[in-house]
C-alpha cells in the first residue's frame, strides 16, 4: 500500500513532535522528515519523496512558510502544500493563494479535520477557510473618508496632521472619529486602529510617499 510522504515544518518542538507522532500512526501516511525552518523545505522537497508539505506560516529564523511554499510550487509543482497558522491575520489566506498553496487551515481545527484536509489535498482538492466577519462589515461599513482617517490614525498621525492631509478642520476630524467609533462599537480609536491592522482591513503606508 502506497502512503503519503509528508514533510512537516513547525518551529514549536512540542507541536512538531505531536504532529509527527499522529501522522506516522496513520495507515496511509508517513513523515519523511520534520523541520523547524521553512527556508530549508524547498531544497528538501526537491530531493524527492515528499508528496505533501504541511507548513506553518511563521517559522524559525523568521522564515515564512508562504514564501517557502511559493518556491516549492515553482520547483516541485507535483508536491501538494498545506499551510497552517494560529495567527488571525486574514491576509495570510490571500498570500497563500497567490503563492499557489493547495490548502490552508487554522490551528484551532481538530486533528481529524486536519488529517481530512491533508488527505483531500493529496487527492487534488483545495480547502480554504471562509474569511471571518470584519468589524467593518454590515452596519459598521465605513465610508471612504472614514477609512482614510483610520488609515492615518494607523500611521500615528495627529488630529492636526490628519486635518491638514485631508483638507478639513480638526473639529471635523474629531467628529468623524466619533462617528467611526459609534459605527464600530469601539470606545478608543487607537484600539480600533490596532484591530484594523491585525485583521488586514487597513494596511498602513511604510515610509514617505
Amino acid at each position: 500500500m502506497e502512503t503519503i510522504g509528508v514533510l512537516i515544518v513547525e518551529d514549536q518542538a512540542m507541536l512538531r513532535e505531536s504532529l509527527v507522532s499522529t501522522i506516522d500512526s496513520q495507515p496511509d501516511m508517513h513523515v519523511v522528515t520534520s523541520l523547524a525552518d521553512a527556508a530549508e523545505a524547498p531544497g528538501f522537497v526537491a530531493r524527492g519523496g515528499v508528496d505533501l508539505a504541511l507548513m506553518d506560516v511563521c517559522t524559525e529564523n523568521d522564515s515564512s512558510g508562504i514564501v517557502a511554499a511559493k518556491r516549492i510550487k515553482r520547483d516541485s509543482p507535483k508536491t501538494r502544500v498545506v499551510i497552517m497558522t494560529g495567527m488571525p491575520d486574514i491576509t495570510f489566506v490571500e498570500q497563500a493563494r497567490d503563492a499557489g498553496v493547495d490548502s490552508f487551515v487554522y490551528k484551532n481545527v481538530g486533528i481529524s479535520e486536519l488529517l481530512s484536509v491533508m488527505r483531500s489535498t493529496d487527492s487534488g482538492y483545495s480547502t480554504f477557510p471562509k474569511a471571518p466577519d470584519s468589524v467593518f462589515s454590515g452596519s459598521a461599513a465605513l465610508t471612504d473618508e472614514e477609512i482614510q482617517i483610520l488609515r492615518l490614525v494607523c500611521e500615528a498621525k495627529s488630529r492636526k496632521e490628519i486635518a491638514s492631509e485631508l483638507f478639513m478642520s480638526e473639529g471635523t476630524v474629531k467628529r468623524r472619529i466619533g462617528e467611526i467609533l459609534a459605527k464600530t462599537g469601539y470606545d478608543n480609536i487607537l484600539r480600533l486602529a490596532v484591530h484594523a491592522v491585525a485583521e488586514g482591513s487597513i494596511v498602513p503606508r511604510i515610509g514617505d510617499k
